[in-house]
């Protein structure tokens, strides 16, 4: 049995309609996704720099050993200071992303 091709291209559409929107929410989820992992990785950084910076000559992680210098650096204003920047961090590249 023939089905004409104007009720297949309707059908088309009107399906493609529902999956589409399906496809732009999965879209947004992965961008989300995308914009956590990136986010948590300049967190990931800085944190590993506050690290490194407590081992250099200054810092008295040499003397007073690694717990001592994680205990240090995880604090609720060294937090903020990482979310702060990450997230202009993130919205930075965005831009230069999409610019260039």
């Amino acid at each position: 049995m023939d089905v004409p091709a104007t009720n297949l291209q309707t059908d088309h559409f009107s399906m493609g309609t529902e999956h589409d929107s399906y496809e732009s929410c999965g879209k947004m989820k992965s961008k989300a996704w995308r914009a956590l992992i990136e986010i948590g990785f300049i967190i990931f950084l800085f944190y590993s720099n506050l690290l490194m910076g407590e081992f250099e000559r200054s810092g008295m992680g040499r003397t007073k050993g690694l717990l001592w210098a994680i205990s240090d650096i995880f604090t609720i204003s060294n937090f903020e200071i990482a979310c702060v920047a990450a997230i202009i961090g993130y919205v930075l590249f965005e831009f230069l992303r999409t610019k260039f």
